[in-house]
């Protein structure tokens, strides 16, 4: 295909209609075309070679991209919700501010694409790599983010509330100022973290290891860190009212000024806590 003629709406459901006859189907070969603002909704693009494709702004809900050929395409602004994409290959793809609500990325390697200020609602990114990723102020809410591989991904001002983050890796990330607010995040590695003025408020942080994280000012009230690992965290003005704190590991950590009205610290260690009084 050419990459200099743009592609009618017509032209493309022709192509797409005359690659299936019966039960055969032939992939089609995009590569290089430029399908800038299509509309390919709910087409059957299973196996396609859409190498280079100019997709920018396109419309791909619920379309069929299984197995197909995507690597260096321009998907900016394009509507993927709901896409199928198992099998396909996303090397060098642009997903900035890409639609991809609902859609299934399970198992995905995204290592190194560009998803910022993307809109994941819903999506199912578990035991994806995104490695060196750029989600910032990508909208992560209600997306299962569990096992992740997340070494060096870019979340700032990304919203992951109700996210699933289950053992996730997030050590040393900057999550300053992030609405992590009911996410679940048991398990995960949070050392190192910066989560400064970060919304954790009814978070799940079961056995957590937030060891030497920045928790200064975050939102943690209703939280439950039921023996997670705060060992030198610094919990300088946080908000942990009403959390459950039981059976965690506070030893060395900066309680300074920290909110623990009518919280629960049952069996939790306190040994060299800075700032903390027993009432």
């Amino acid at each position: 295909m050419s990459k200099e003629r743009v592609l009618t709406d017509k032209d493309i459901w022709i192509l797409i209609a005359n690659s299936s006859v019966g039960y055969t189907h032939k992939p089609l070969n995009f590569a290089g075309a430029n399908l800038s603002g299509a509309d390919l909704q709910g087409a059957n693009l299973t196996s396609a070679d859409l190498q280079r494709a100019n997709l920018s702004g396109a419309n791909l809900q619920n379309a069929d991209l299984t197995n197909a050929n995507l690597v260096e395409a321009d998907l900016r602004g394009a509507n993927l919700s709901k896409a199928k994409l198992n099998g396909a290959i996303l090397k060098n793809v642009n997903l900035a501010e890409t639609n991809l609500t609902g859609t299934d990325l399970q198992g995905t390697d995204l290592t190194g694409h560009n998803l910022h200020n993307a809109d994941l609602t819903d999506a199912n990114l578990a035991g994806a790599i995104l490695e060196g990723s750029d989600l910032s102020g990508a909208k992560l809410k209600n997306t299962k983010l569990w096992r992740a591989k997340m070494l060096e991904t870019n979340l700032s001002n990304a919203n992951l509330q109700k996210a699933n983050l289950q053992g996730a890796d997030l050590s040393k990330h900057n999550l300053s100022g992030v609405d992590l607010s009911e996410a679940k995040l048991s398990g995960a590695n949070m050392q190192e973290t910066d989560l400064s003025k970060a919304n954790l408020s009814r978070c799940l942080l079961w056995k957590t290891k937030l060891n030497d994280a920045n928790l200064s000012e975050a939102n943690l009230s209703r939280a439950n860190l039921q023996d997670a690992d705060l060992t030198g965290a610094n919990l300088t003005r946080a908000n942990l009212s009403e959390a459950n704190l039981s059976g965690a590991n506070f030893n060395n950590a900066n309680l300074w000024y920290a909110n623990l009205l009518d919280a629960d610290l049952t069996d939790a260690k306190l040994e060299n806590a800075i700032g903390y009084k027993k009432s």
